[in-house]
């Protein structure tokens, strides 16, 4: 055997449930050539979610310019493609700026200006300078918290339960995880004193809480923040001097329910804010591609230097040279779309209608299943792409994990258990991504009812 090494502890002492144990369990079982259901992650194209025509037509060109002189593409998407390698100069194969392509900043910034309607002079546009592109929302995640956490006694302000991605981070960092409880029966909805508290006691053991993160549409509880909730978050950001970390990758994942993004609510409050988004979810799902952006607004200072927290968010870019082109391209395609009056457009608005029609009709009927089982409840609107129930029954001496477990081997369903993404003391939890085919739900969730009334009868 080689001789060990010693490794970097904070790196050990990193979880990620949504790849742990279950998962891991459940790719032996593959290898044994038993068949499961992967519900553990939202990664829609692996359970058969169809890539958005008009995105993949594009890329074929942008990978391939030549393709353009062969026949059988519609006109829109050359035109597009063409455009795209005009003002990348330099198509996929080649760095980039640090930041990101000019003209993809340039219509991030549009989208979000559209977005929160920022027009005749009303509300604050957004600045392509104060934008990077990124590897997926979780590139902008790294970025941030490498730079504002020195130590254990600096924190970051987080709720419970959150998306692992944040606890793994601040564990890499060496930082402290700060947890603040939504109210779950009351829809996972949120009041000041879920933030000051859990302030107040970081500050009584010394920790200084650089940052809060506000996931919305939530994950793993899909709950969806309404407007006053995401005042509170602003007013205490102010009082205690926070940064926001707006993690909104999932904002058209709200199947026609309200939503505000930060920037809107913030407006020209001078609060520093650092909001994310992706091409991973949505009605797209392109995670494998990689692609995001973090937009910044009212860096603050950094002690000491001449510099602002932007500034030090470029230099981390420019070490990592550049975000992968491909997905620079895709948020170009995200927050652009097809020509209007095209039939690309057409095309396009059927597919991501029925995307999301899809998404809110196969959560609808799991939580029909759910009303089937014995001490499950499942709170607060549907959002993003999970749901998130409490079990209330279980049997003496076990938790959500070995529930888990149970589940994956008499049914298949891969599931991430609640204690994964963190939980309030005494309570279990699981989670699981709405993504698979209707005919697969129809198969599998009798099959759930029967083991979950049976595990905990």
């Amino acid at each position: 055997m080689a001789q060990a090494v010693t490794v970097n502890p904070r790196v050990l002492e990193m979880e990620y449930a949504v790849r742990g144990p279950i998962p891991q369990r459940a790719a032996e079982m593959e290898r044994e050539g038993r068949r499961t259901i992967p519900c553990n992650i939202g990664n829609p194209q692996a359970l058969g979610q169809r890539p958005i025509t008009f995105y993949r037509q594009v890329l074929g060109l942008l990978e391939d310019p030549a393709g353009a002189g062969r026949g059988g593409v519609p006109a829109e998407v050359a035109e597009t493609a063409r455009f795209m390698l005009e003002a990348s100069r330099t198509g996929t194969g080649a760095y980039t700026e640090s930041a990101g392509f000019r003209f993809v900043r340039e219509a991030v910034a549009r989208f979000i200006d559209r977005r929160d309607g920022v027009e005749g002079g009303s509300g604050v546009p957004s600045d392509p300078d104060l934008i990077l592109l990124t590897d997926g929302a979780s590139g902008g995640v790294n970025y941030l918290l490498d730079a504002l956490i020195t130590g254990p006694d600096d924190g970051v302000l987080v709720p419970i339960p959150q998306y692992p991605l944040y606890s793994a981070t601040i564990a890499r960092c060496g930082g402290t995880l700060v947890p603040f409880y939504p109210d779950e029966d009351a829809g996972w909805n949120l009041r000041r004193e879920h933030l000051v508290e859990p302030l107040e006691d970081a500050r009584s053991r010394g920790i200084t809480v650089k940052a809060v993160v506000a996931i919305n549409p939530g994950n793993p509880t899909g709950a969806i923040l309404d407007d006053e909730s995401i005042r509170e978050i602003i007013a205490v950001a102010r009082e205690w001097e926070l940064c926001i970390v707006a993690d909104e990758v999932y904002q058209e994942n709200t199947y026609g329910r309200p939503w505000s993004s930060f920037a809107k609510i913030l407006g020209r409050e001078d609060v520093p804010l650092f909001s994310l988004h992706s091409v991973s979810k949505g009605f797209y799902g392109e995670c494998g591609h990689r692609g995001g952006y973090m937009e910044i607004r009212n860096p603050p200072a950094v002690e000491g230097t001449g510099l602002s927290l932007a500034d030090i968010l470029l230099k981390q870019a420019s070490v990592n040279l550049c975000p992968n082109t491909v997905g620079q391209f895709l948020v170009y395609l995200m927050v652009s779309g097809p020509p209007a009056g095209t039939p690309s457009f057409a095309l396009f608005e059927t597919e991501r209608r029925a995307v999301l029609g899809d998404l809110e009709a196969k959560a609808d009927m799991i939580k029909g299943y759910f009303g089937q089982m014995e001490g499950l409840r499942c709170f607060g609107e549907t959002g993003a792409m999970y749901l998130f129930p409490r079990l209330e029954r279980l049997p003496e001496g076990t938790g959500d994990f070995e529930y888990c477990m149970a589940l994956l081997e008499e049914t298949g369903l891969v599931t991430v258990n609640g204690a994964g993404f963190g939980q309030a003391p005494g309570t279990h939890h699981l989670r699981i991504a709405f993504l698979p085919p209707f005919d697969l739900i129809r198969e599998v969730m009798p099959r759930w009812v029967e083991f979950h009334n049976r595990h905990v009868g």
